[in-house]
């Protein structure tokens, strides 16, 4: 199994899900997620590299938890790692899109990221906003009323609904 294999089924797994720790499992792994985050936002324009091991021992986090938080940071990066083929050998980098990785916090309702402080460096305060609400407006579901079958038709016919485009 591979390192992300491992991570997925530990976290996500059925005995994760019933176990009385899994709560504290998951804050102590937030804390963790929000101070590389914190440490990586510091410079933004700086791309971290190395293998898995040495980004664990450089933020100071259990293998584990680094694959977990590249698993996460993934789909924000402009170029993606093997992470499905992941070792702890893996030679990985994190050349970050900042914009698409402020999208994906709010997407994870991950408060705890999108509102550091190291984001005033990076994205305006209009442009957070601007992203924020791209991102809940995407997830909004219009339904258009329906159309009773004895109202006009909205077609413009004049016709009853059910003797024009509802038959």
């Amino acid at each position: 199994m591979s390192l992300l294999e491992d991570w997925r089924d530990y976290a996500y797994g059925e005995e994760m899900a019933k176990s009385p720790n899994s709560q504290k499992f998951w804050a102590d792994y937030y804390e963790l997620e929000k101070g590389i985050y914190a440490k990586l936002l510091e410079n933004p324009e700086e791309v971290v590299e190395g293998t898995v091991e040495e980004l664990a021992e450089k933020y100071n986090v259990k293998l584990s938890m680094m694959v977990g938080f590249l698993d996460g940071i993934n789909e924000s990066l402009k170029q993606r790692n093997p992470i499905m083929k992941m070792e702890k050998d893996t030679q990985v980098s994190l050349p970050i899109e900042h914009e698409e990785l402020y999208y994906n916090m709010v997407a994870a309702k991950a408060d705890w990221l999108y509102e550091l402080p190291q984001w005033d460096n990076i994205l305006t305060p209009e442009k957070r906003k601007e992203l924020y609400w791209k991102q809940k407006k995407s997830k909004t579901i219009r339904n258009d009323a329906k159309v009773g079958r004895n109202e006009p038709c909205p077609c413009g016919s004049g016709k009853k609904y059910k003797q024009c485009c509802g038959k």
